[in-house]
């Protein structure tokens, strides 16, 4: 089984590990660039001064001679070396070489490869100093200048690569506005099961025929029974709906589509609209699957119900509240696609929405009873280590009324209480303390006055008398 999306209880609403969330692309900053920069620079100094040791003092001038020239030269007996590669000699004159005004100390000039024998033995006859080499210049120092050449092309095509990506990614950002926001959790990710769920035991009888129909529809495609396509999670705040849709997903271990209402409504019209038609689209090509829509309210109001025309700054909100409507109409009778939406405002939906066919079906979450409390607690403590006197019977007594994501903080307090005194463990008396602080305020806070204590003492010995 897939392991646990979150383990807390009823009202739990940490954020899992969501997929469709891509990771950020990591940025060159202006000091990168910087660096880049100074390395390049870095690498033409070296190699101009590396051209300059192989080159020699670049204070004498150089001149080219043609062959012809060259030979005269050696024969006048006025060259003082030579170094011959295959194609090329280059060296130094005795004496400098005077040439249309000018003088030069240095000669270059380009020989033919069948003619370097003969060369050779020419200079050799006079006495120059011959050094037969490959290169003048080392392999490696070639091999550097070939990059750096090639260098400022690289970076010119690196720069519009990533001006391209830039620019795809601001025109998605302009264009994709009809795009569902969805957050897609698949069975590879963390997932929350009933075993995280306590205290609402009827709602999680309801939700287990939906696992059931994700798990094996045939067996109610046979019978000619349709599972409800819509199923409206009401209660109170804190009561675990979310949680609760998270477990049929973890459950059913089937594509899991997570959005709040308010993630449809933008400030341009028809894009609400364009948003339920793609996650519509995205929810059946992954069949089966689940649409979770928190916080249905704020889309699902009565249409028209502000302003005598029922426009104005609602148009947005009531063609996404329409696009929904004829996107849950729209399913095939054997879609395996479940549509789950919470709300703790059932009284403000429009009557559509509620209607068989849509969701045609309500699951009421109601503040867990004494047992439920004890099995939130439970789930809420598996973390935390716990004294021998530890009583959560007495603590889920004392806790009436208290939802699942109140139990949660009591627990988180109670190990806060516990932390501030340097304690190991987490006792009664943490848990009393943290009651205390939830229900009554913080200790030590400054005391009524006399005629204020007076009054509040009449008006709860009234509720005391009643009850």
């Amino acid at each position: 089984m897939a392991q646990r999306m979150n383990s807390g209880p009823t009202g739990g609403r940490g954020d899992p590990e969501r997929s469709s969330t891509p990771p950020p692309q990591p940025r060159m900053s202006g000091r990168g660039w910087a660096v880049l920069l100074g390395l390049v620079l870095l690498f033409n100094i070296l190699f101009y001064y590396a051209q300059l040791a192989a080159g020699g003092n670049s204070k004498v001038r150089q001149t080219t001679l043609s062959y012809s020239a060259f030979t005269a030269q050696v024969q006048k007996g006025n060259i003082k070396n030579a170094n011959v590669q295959s194609t090329q000699v280059t060296g130094d004159f005795k004496t400098p070489y005077a040439y249309k005004g000018k003088t030069y100390g240095r000669y270059s000039s380009i020989i033919a490869t069948n003619l370097t024998p003969s060369l050779v033995s020419l200079m050799q006859k006079y006495g120059v100093d011959v050094t037969l080499a490959n290169t003048s210049t080392p392999t490696w120092l070639v091999a550097l200048g070939l990059i750096l050449q090639a260098l400022p092309l690289l970076l010119f095509f690196g720069l519009f690569y990533f001006g391209a990506r830039s620019a795809m990614r601001q025109q998605q950002g302009v264009f994709g506005f009809g795009q569902s926001r969805a957050k897609l959790y698949t069975q590879e990710r963390p997932s929350t099961t009933f075993a995280d769920v306590a205290g609402v035991e009827g709602a999680k009888s309801e939700l287990r025929e939906i696992v059931d129909f994700l798990r094996d529809p045939t067996k109610y495609h046979r019978l000619g029974a349709r599972i409800p396509k819509g199923v409206l999670l009401v209660g109170p705040p804190g009561t675990g709906k979310t949680l609760l849709a998270r477990a049929v997903a973890g459950e059913a271990r089937v594509a899991f589509f997570s959005i709040s209402a308010t993630e449809f409504v933008e400030m341009f019209v028809g894009v609400g609209a364009s948003r339920v038609r793609d996650l519509f689209e995205r929810a059946r090509g992954a069949a089966p699957s689940i649409i979770f829509v928190d916080e249905l309210d704020a889309i699902g109001g009565y249409r028209g119900a502000r302003g005598p025309t029922g426009g104005g700054s609602n148009d947005e909100r009531e063609q996404t509240l329409n696009q929904l409507l004829v996107s849950m109409d729209g399913f095939e009778p054997n879609d395996a696609v479940i549509v789950l939406a919470a709300t703790n405002r059932p009284d403000v939906l429009d009557p559509a929405l509620l209607r068989p066919g849509r969701f045609d079906r309500q699951v009421v979450v109601d503040p867990p009873d004494r047992r439920g409390r004890e099995a939130i607690l439970r789930i809420h403590t598996r973390q935390i280590p716990l004294s021998s006197d530890i009583d959560l019977d007495a603590i889920a007594r004392s806790t009436p009324g208290m939802s699942g994501a109140d139990l949660a903080n009591l627990a988180n307090e109670a190990a806060l209480a516990a932390a501030r005194k340097g304690e190991s463990q987490v006792g009664q008396r943490d848990f009393e303390v943290a009651l205390d602080r939830i229900t009554l305020g913080l200790e030590g806070t400054p005391l009524m006055d006399v005629e204020e204590r007076r009054t509040v003492a009449y008006h709860e010995g009234g509720h005391a008398l009643v009850a």
